[in-house]
Protein backbone atom coordinates (compact mmCIF):
# COMPACT_ATOMS: atom_id res chain seq x y z
CA UNK A 1 0.00 0.00 0.00
CA UNK A 2 1.19 3.50 -0.85
CA UNK A 3 2.71 5.03 2.31
CA UNK A 4 1.56 8.62 1.81
CA UNK A 5 4.98 10.29 1.64
CA UNK A 6 6.10 12.52 -1.24
CA UNK A 7 2.58 13.56 -2.26
CA UNK A 8 2.31 15.46 -5.55
CA UNK A 9 -0.29 16.15 -8.22
CA UNK A 10 0.93 13.02 -9.94
CA UNK A 11 -0.05 10.68 -7.10
CA UNK A 12 -2.66 12.70 -5.22
CA UNK A 13 -5.42 10.24 -6.12
CA UNK A 14 -3.62 7.23 -4.64
CA UNK A 15 -5.05 5.83 -1.41
CA UNK A 16 -2.85 5.23 1.62
CA UNK A 17 -2.97 3.77 5.12
CA UNK A 18 -1.17 6.86 6.46
CA UNK A 19 -2.86 8.72 9.32
CA UNK A 20 -3.21 12.51 9.20
CA UNK A 21 -2.46 14.40 12.41
CA UNK A 22 -1.97 18.04 13.41
CA UNK A 23 -0.49 19.80 16.43
CA UNK A 24 -1.56 23.30 17.46
CA UNK A 25 -2.50 25.12 20.68
CA UNK A 26 -5.95 23.52 20.17
CA UNK A 27 -4.38 20.04 20.26
CA UNK A 28 -0.89 20.02 21.77
CA UNK A 29 -0.38 16.27 21.29
CA UNK A 30 -2.00 15.80 17.89
CA UNK A 31 -4.09 12.93 19.24
CA UNK A 32 -7.05 11.67 17.25
CA UNK A 33 -10.34 13.25 18.31
CA UNK A 34 -8.68 15.60 20.82
CA UNK A 35 -8.80 18.96 19.02
CA UNK A 36 -10.61 22.03 20.34
CA UNK A 37 -11.25 20.56 23.81
CA UNK A 38 -9.64 23.34 25.86
CA UNK A 39 -11.56 24.82 28.77
CA UNK A 40 -8.92 27.29 29.94
CA UNK A 41 -6.94 28.77 27.06
CA UNK A 42 -5.68 32.35 26.60
CA UNK A 43 -8.83 33.36 24.69
CA UNK A 44 -11.21 31.95 27.30
CA UNK A 45 -12.62 35.41 27.98
CA UNK A 46 -13.42 35.94 24.30
CA UNK A 47 -15.45 32.71 24.26
CA UNK A 48 -17.16 33.28 27.61
CA UNK A 49 -20.59 33.35 25.97
CA UNK A 50 -19.88 30.32 23.77
CA UNK A 51 -17.93 27.76 25.79
CA UNK A 52 -15.87 24.71 24.86
CA UNK A 53 -14.98 24.27 21.20
CA UNK A 54 -15.11 27.99 20.39
CA UNK A 55 -11.47 29.03 19.93
CA UNK A 56 -10.46 29.05 23.57
CA UNK A 57 -6.80 28.10 22.96
CA UNK A 58 -5.66 29.48 19.58
CA UNK A 59 -2.13 30.59 20.60
CA UNK A 60 0.57 30.30 23.25
CA UNK A 61 2.75 32.84 25.05
CA UNK A 62 6.42 31.87 25.31
CA UNK A 63 8.01 33.64 28.26
CA UNK A 64 11.32 35.45 27.88
CA UNK A 65 14.27 33.12 28.35
CA UNK A 66 12.21 29.90 28.10
CA UNK A 67 11.91 27.01 25.67
CA UNK A 68 8.52 25.79 24.49
CA UNK A 69 7.90 22.34 23.00
CA UNK A 70 5.98 22.76 19.75
CA UNK A 71 5.80 19.03 18.96
CA UNK A 72 6.77 15.79 20.68
CA UNK A 73 5.78 12.88 18.46
CA UNK A 74 6.53 9.20 19.03
CA UNK A 75 6.48 6.62 16.27
CA UNK A 76 7.18 6.70 12.55
CA UNK A 77 6.00 9.37 10.13
CA UNK A 78 6.86 12.73 8.60
CA UNK A 79 6.29 16.43 9.17
CA UNK A 80 4.50 17.74 6.07
CA UNK A 81 3.85 21.43 6.78
CA UNK A 82 4.66 24.00 9.47
CA UNK A 83 2.83 27.33 9.83
CA UNK A 84 3.57 29.92 12.51
CA UNK A 85 3.35 33.63 13.29
CA UNK A 86 6.06 34.52 15.84
CA UNK A 87 6.01 38.02 17.32
CA UNK A 88 9.00 40.06 18.42
CA UNK A 89 12.54 39.90 17.05
CA UNK A 90 12.75 36.88 14.73
CA UNK A 91 16.48 36.51 15.40
CA UNK A 92 15.66 35.97 19.07
CA UNK A 93 13.44 32.92 18.53
CA UNK A 94 15.55 29.79 18.01
CA UNK A 95 13.96 26.82 16.23
CA UNK A 96 15.39 23.37 16.96
CA UNK A 97 14.37 19.95 15.64
CA UNK A 98 15.63 16.64 17.02
CA UNK A 99 15.20 13.30 15.20
CA UNK A 100 14.81 9.86 16.76
CA UNK A 101 15.92 10.81 20.27
CA UNK A 102 19.27 12.37 19.31
CA UNK A 103 20.80 14.63 21.95
CA UNK A 104 21.95 17.18 19.38
CA UNK A 105 19.53 19.01 17.07
CA UNK A 106 19.48 18.42 13.32
CA UNK A 107 17.92 21.87 12.84
CA UNK A 108 19.10 24.90 14.80
CA UNK A 109 18.26 28.29 13.39
CA UNK A 110 16.70 31.66 14.24
CA UNK A 111 13.09 31.33 13.18
CA UNK A 112 13.16 34.24 10.74
CA UNK A 113 16.17 32.91 8.85
CA UNK A 114 14.67 29.41 8.70
CA UNK A 115 11.73 30.96 6.84
CA UNK A 116 14.00 33.11 4.62
CA UNK A 117 13.27 36.30 6.59
CA UNK A 118 16.62 37.04 8.18
CA UNK A 119 16.37 40.83 8.25
CA UNK A 120 13.35 40.85 10.55
CA UNK A 121 11.10 42.59 8.04
CA UNK A 122 8.20 41.11 6.09
CA UNK A 123 8.77 40.30 2.44
CA UNK A 124 6.38 38.22 0.33
CA UNK A 125 7.93 34.92 -0.70
CA UNK A 126 6.22 32.32 -2.89
CA UNK A 127 8.17 29.11 -3.42
CA UNK A 128 7.62 25.37 -3.24
CA UNK A 129 9.55 24.88 -0.01
CA UNK A 130 8.86 28.12 1.90
CA UNK A 131 6.12 30.75 1.69
CA UNK A 132 5.94 34.00 3.64
CA UNK A 133 2.46 35.47 3.44
CA UNK A 134 0.72 38.58 4.85
CA UNK A 135 0.73 39.72 7.58
CA UNK A 136 3.57 37.63 9.16
CA UNK A 137 2.74 34.04 8.21
CA UNK A 138 5.69 31.67 7.93
CA UNK A 139 5.06 28.42 6.03
CA UNK A 140 7.45 25.51 5.48
CA UNK A 141 6.77 22.55 3.15
CA UNK A 142 10.05 20.63 3.48
CA UNK A 143 9.24 16.97 4.03
CA UNK A 144 10.76 15.77 7.31
CA UNK A 145 10.58 12.00 7.90
CA UNK A 146 11.36 10.35 11.25
CA UNK A 147 11.40 6.74 12.40
CA UNK A 148 11.21 6.83 16.20
CA UNK A 149 10.58 10.36 17.43
CA UNK A 150 10.27 14.00 16.42
CA UNK A 151 10.89 16.82 18.90
CA UNK A 152 10.45 20.46 17.83
CA UNK A 153 11.18 23.34 20.22
CA UNK A 154 11.25 27.15 20.09
CA UNK A 155 13.46 29.11 22.50
CA UNK A 156 12.74 32.76 23.23
CA UNK A 157 16.07 34.45 24.02
CA UNK A 158 14.52 37.94 23.99
CA UNK A 159 13.79 39.99 27.07
CA UNK A 160 10.10 40.17 26.17
CA UNK A 161 7.44 37.46 26.01
CA UNK A 162 6.30 36.38 22.57
CA UNK A 163 2.93 35.31 21.20
CA UNK A 164 2.86 32.34 18.84
CA UNK A 165 0.12 30.90 16.68
CA UNK A 166 1.29 27.66 15.05
CA UNK A 167 0.14 24.49 13.31
CA UNK A 168 2.30 21.45 12.53
CA UNK A 169 0.72 19.02 10.08
CA UNK A 170 2.17 15.53 9.89
CA UNK A 171 1.48 11.95 8.92
CA UNK A 172 1.95 8.71 10.82
CA UNK A 173 3.12 6.17 8.29
CA UNK A 174 5.92 3.79 7.40
CA UNK A 175 9.09 5.54 6.25
CA UNK A 176 11.01 3.82 3.43
CA UNK A 177 14.57 2.72 4.19
CA UNK A 178 16.09 5.15 1.70
CA UNK A 179 14.53 8.28 3.28
CA UNK A 180 17.10 10.59 4.88
CA UNK A 181 16.64 13.14 7.69
CA UNK A 182 16.09 16.88 7.18
CA UNK A 183 18.78 19.27 8.46
CA UNK A 184 19.25 23.05 8.58
CA UNK A 185 22.15 25.07 9.97
CA UNK A 186 22.55 28.84 10.48
CA UNK A 187 25.74 30.91 10.27
CA UNK A 188 26.59 34.61 10.42
CA UNK A 189 29.78 36.60 9.85
CA UNK A 190 29.77 40.38 10.29
CA UNK A 191 31.95 41.66 8.82
CA UNK A 192 33.57 39.04 6.63
CA UNK A 193 37.34 39.54 6.98
CA UNK A 194 39.14 40.87 3.90
CA UNK A 195 39.94 38.07 1.42
CA UNK A 196 38.13 35.46 3.54
CA UNK A 197 35.62 33.14 1.88
CA UNK A 198 32.21 32.79 3.53
CA UNK A 199 31.41 29.24 4.62
CA UNK A 200 27.77 28.18 4.28
CA UNK A 201 28.26 24.58 5.42
CA UNK A 202 31.11 22.36 6.59
CA UNK A 203 31.94 19.41 8.87
CA UNK A 204 28.98 17.43 7.55
CA UNK A 205 29.55 13.69 7.31
CA UNK A 206 27.19 11.00 6.09
CA UNK A 207 25.29 10.06 2.96
CA UNK A 208 22.85 12.66 1.70
CA UNK A 209 22.03 15.55 -0.58
CA UNK A 210 22.06 19.33 -0.30
CA UNK A 211 18.69 20.94 -1.08
CA UNK A 212 18.78 24.66 -0.40
CA UNK A 213 20.49 27.93 0.49
CA UNK A 214 19.12 31.11 2.04
CA UNK A 215 21.34 34.19 2.24
CA UNK A 216 20.73 37.47 4.08
CA UNK A 217 23.38 39.71 2.52
CA UNK A 218 24.19 43.20 3.76
CA UNK A 219 26.50 45.36 1.67
CA UNK A 220 29.21 47.63 3.08
CA UNK A 221 30.29 49.14 -0.27
CA UNK A 222 28.59 51.27 -2.90
CA UNK A 223 29.23 49.07 -5.93
CA UNK A 224 27.98 45.73 -7.22
CA UNK A 225 28.57 42.97 -4.69
CA UNK A 226 27.69 39.70 -6.44
CA UNK A 227 30.69 38.53 -8.47
CA UNK A 228 31.56 35.75 -6.01
CA UNK A 229 31.37 32.06 -6.90
CA UNK A 230 29.65 29.39 -4.85
CA UNK A 231 31.59 26.14 -4.51
CA UNK A 232 30.49 22.64 -3.47
CA UNK A 233 33.26 20.39 -2.18
CA UNK A 234 32.02 16.80 -2.34
CA UNK A 235 33.41 13.59 -0.83
CA UNK A 236 36.91 14.64 0.20
CA UNK A 237 37.49 17.29 -2.50
CA UNK A 238 40.64 19.16 -1.49
CA UNK A 239 41.75 22.47 -2.99
CA UNK A 240 39.22 22.53 -5.81
CA UNK A 241 35.49 21.73 -5.70
CA UNK A 242 33.45 19.41 -7.88
CA UNK A 243 30.81 22.12 -8.51
CA UNK A 244 31.76 25.77 -9.04
CA UNK A 245 29.28 28.51 -9.90
CA UNK A 246 29.91 31.60 -12.02
CA UNK A 247 28.57 34.37 -9.79
CA UNK A 248 26.25 35.07 -6.88
CA UNK A 249 23.24 36.22 -8.91
CA UNK A 250 23.83 33.33 -11.33
CA UNK A 251 23.57 30.77 -8.51
CA UNK A 252 20.28 32.33 -7.39
CA UNK A 253 19.04 32.01 -10.99
CA UNK A 254 19.18 35.72 -11.82
CA UNK A 255 21.61 37.57 -14.06
CA UNK A 256 23.43 40.86 -14.57
CA UNK A 257 23.14 42.44 -11.12
CA UNK A 258 19.50 41.41 -10.58
CA UNK A 259 18.89 44.68 -12.41
CA UNK A 260 15.76 45.88 -14.17
CA UNK A 261 17.36 47.59 -17.16
CA UNK A 262 14.40 49.96 -17.62
CA UNK A 263 14.16 51.24 -14.05
CA UNK A 264 17.90 50.80 -13.27
CA UNK A 265 16.91 49.30 -9.93
CA UNK A 266 17.29 45.91 -8.29
CA UNK A 267 14.31 43.80 -9.34
CA UNK A 268 12.79 41.55 -6.68
CA UNK A 269 11.44 38.19 -7.84
CA UNK A 270 10.06 35.05 -6.20
CA UNK A 271 9.70 31.76 -8.10
CA UNK A 272 9.15 28.11 -7.09
CA UNK A 273 12.88 27.32 -6.88
CA UNK A 274 14.77 30.60 -6.49
CA UNK A 275 14.38 34.27 -5.81
CA UNK A 276 15.68 37.66 -4.73
CA UNK A 277 12.51 38.28 -2.76
CA UNK A 278 13.79 41.07 -0.51
CA UNK A 279 15.65 44.31 -1.17
CA UNK A 280 15.86 46.74 1.74
CA UNK A 281 16.88 50.10 0.31
CA UNK A 282 18.55 52.96 2.20
CA UNK A 283 16.17 55.63 3.45
CA UNK A 284 18.68 58.48 3.43
CA UNK A 285 18.96 58.70 7.22
CA UNK A 286 19.76 55.83 9.61
CA UNK A 287 18.87 52.88 7.40
CA UNK A 288 21.97 53.48 5.34
CA UNK A 289 22.92 50.03 4.00
CA UNK A 290 21.31 48.00 1.23
CA UNK A 291 20.27 44.52 2.36
CA UNK A 292 19.16 41.51 0.32
CA UNK A 293 17.33 38.25 0.96
CA UNK A 294 17.64 35.43 -1.59
CA UNK A 295 17.00 31.71 -1.80
CA UNK A 296 17.86 28.77 -4.04
CA UNK A 297 16.11 25.41 -3.55
CA UNK A 298 17.76 22.37 -5.14
CA UNK A 299 14.48 20.48 -5.43
CA UNK A 300 14.93 19.33 -9.02
CA UNK A 301 18.74 19.26 -8.81
CA UNK A 302 19.80 18.08 -5.32
CA UNK A 303 23.56 17.97 -4.83
CA UNK A 304 24.46 14.40 -3.81
CA UNK A 305 27.29 13.41 -1.50
CA UNK A 306 28.35 9.98 -0.25
CA UNK A 307 30.66 10.90 2.64
CA UNK A 308 30.85 14.65 3.25
CA UNK A 309 30.13 18.11 1.86
CA UNK A 310 31.40 21.66 2.27
CA UNK A 311 29.80 24.75 0.71
CA UNK A 312 31.39 28.21 0.41
CA UNK A 313 30.69 31.46 -1.41
CA UNK A 314 33.00 34.36 -2.23
CA UNK A 315 32.11 38.00 -1.56
CA UNK A 316 33.41 39.93 -4.56
CA UNK A 317 32.80 43.37 -5.95
CA UNK A 318 34.74 45.72 -8.23
CA UNK A 319 37.56 48.17 -7.68
CA UNK A 320 39.65 50.41 -9.97
CA UNK A 321 41.26 49.04 -13.10
CA UNK A 322 38.62 46.39 -13.75
CA UNK A 323 39.81 44.36 -10.75
CA UNK A 324 37.80 42.29 -8.30
CA UNK A 325 37.40 43.68 -4.78
CA UNK A 326 37.16 41.18 -1.89
CA UNK A 327 34.28 42.51 0.20
CA UNK A 328 33.80 42.73 3.95
CA UNK A 329 30.06 42.11 4.13
CA UNK A 330 27.43 41.22 6.73
CA UNK A 331 26.36 37.73 5.63
CA UNK A 332 23.98 35.27 7.28
CA UNK A 333 22.97 31.95 5.78
CA UNK A 334 20.94 28.82 6.27
CA UNK A 335 21.97 25.57 4.61
CA UNK A 336 19.29 22.91 4.07
CA UNK A 337 20.12 19.27 3.43
CA UNK A 338 19.10 15.64 3.99
CA UNK A 339 21.45 13.02 5.36
CA UNK A 340 21.73 9.80 7.31
CA UNK A 341 22.08 9.90 11.10
CA UNK A 342 23.89 10.56 13.36
CA UNK A 343 23.92 14.34 13.03
CA UNK A 344 27.26 16.00 13.62
CA UNK A 345 27.21 18.77 16.22
CA UNK A 346 26.09 21.91 14.41
CA UNK A 347 28.18 25.09 14.81
CA UNK A 348 27.32 26.97 17.97
CA UNK A 349 24.95 29.86 17.38
CA UNK A 350 26.36 33.36 17.94
CA UNK A 351 25.36 35.13 21.12
CA UNK A 352 22.35 37.41 21.23
CA UNK A 353 24.23 40.62 20.41
CA UNK A 354 25.99 39.04 17.42
CA UNK A 355 22.68 37.66 16.12
CA UNK A 356 21.01 41.08 16.25
CA UNK A 357 20.28 42.93 13.04
CA UNK A 358 21.28 46.56 13.62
Amino acid sequence: MYNGLNMSFGNLSRLSDAKSRSISPENFTGEKGKGGMSLDGPAKGCARDLGQGWKISPYVVIKAGTTFTLADIDGMGAIQQIWMTPTGNWRYSILRIYWDGQENPSVECPVGDFFASGWGKFSQLSSLAVCVNPGSAFNCYWEMPFRKKCLITLTNIAEEDMTLYYQINYTLTEVPEDCAYFHASFRRVNPLPYKDVYTILENVTGHGHYVGTYLAWGTNNCGWWGEGEIKFYLDDDKEFPTICGTGTEDYFCGSYNFENRDTRQYQEFSTPYSGLHQVIRPDGVYQSQTRFGMYRWHITDPIRFDKNIKVTIQALGWRSGGRYLPLQEDISSVAFWYQTLPTAILPKLPDKDYLEVI
